[in-house]
């Protein structure tokens, strides 16, 4: 991960920037984030991870798992909680829905959590 200093900021915005103090640069740093890691583009991606759906809505908790489907990570552990309708909602969605050919199996932990393995993400 790399941090960006003030030549990657004259870079990005252009040879006419030049600020003037410190208090500007702080300013512009802000606005642009730059206080955040820039991260690597080859990270490897990891094999397993674990998604939470509570406190979420169905929409965001369908957007996690279908990233989660479409990153590579071969394995996920889905917490949908013992009740309600996001343990019925990723039951279909891992049978009926668009990801569903990438699941190679799904099997409960628990009356709240489900073992999910995907298959091997092709190269394009």
């Amino acid at each position: 991960m790399k941090h960006l200093n003030d030549s990657d900021i004259t870079n990005m915005i252009g040879e006419d920037f030049r600020p003037d103090d410190n208090e500007t640069k702080k300013q512009v740093r802000k606005s642009l984030h730059l206080s955040k890691l820039v991260p690597q583009t080859n990270a490897p991606t990891p094999e397993h991870t674990t998604i939470d759906f509570h406190n979420h809505t169905e929409q965001e908790a369908w957007t996690m798992l279908v990233q989660v489907a479409e990153s590579g990570i071969r394995s996920a552990t889905v917490i949908t909680g013992a009740s309600g309708i996001l343990k019925t909602k990723f039951q279909q969605w891992a049978t009926e829905s668009i990801i569903a050919p990438r699941i190679i199996s799904f099997a409960p932990l628990n009356n709240g959590s489900f073992a999910v393995k995907f298959f091997k993400r092709t190269q394009k």
